[in-house]
């Protein structure tokens, strides 16, 4: 599946769990790289049901990308979310 590229990090969400070590690696490196990404902790259950639906997996982290075509676009494993964060924020 090819991702849509994105140039604002307003269309991006992160679910999460502030204790998953995988969840912190992203959030560490968003700080770092100072890219502001929306957190949902999928302990509220509005967000775990949102990524069950529109990811199908309880899996964290997970990010939305919502592209041009309207369409929600779900990537999991921190350091592929990581690679993917890096390609379109990159100076």
């Amino acid at each position: 599946m090819s991702l849509p590229a994105v140039s604002d990090s307003a269309r991006l969400a992160l679910y999460m769990r502030p204790s998953c070590p995988y969840c912190v690696r992203v959030t560490d490196f968003c700080q770092t790289a100072d890219i502001k990404l929306e957190n949902r902790n999928i302990s509220e259950g509005a967000h775990l049901e949102a990524l069950m639906v529109g990811g199908g997996k309880r899996q964290v982290p997970c990010l939305r990308i919502e592209g041009d075509d309207g369409q929600s676009y779900w990537l999991y494993e921190s350091m592929d979310i990581i690679a993917y964060l890096k390609q379109q924020f990159s100076n």
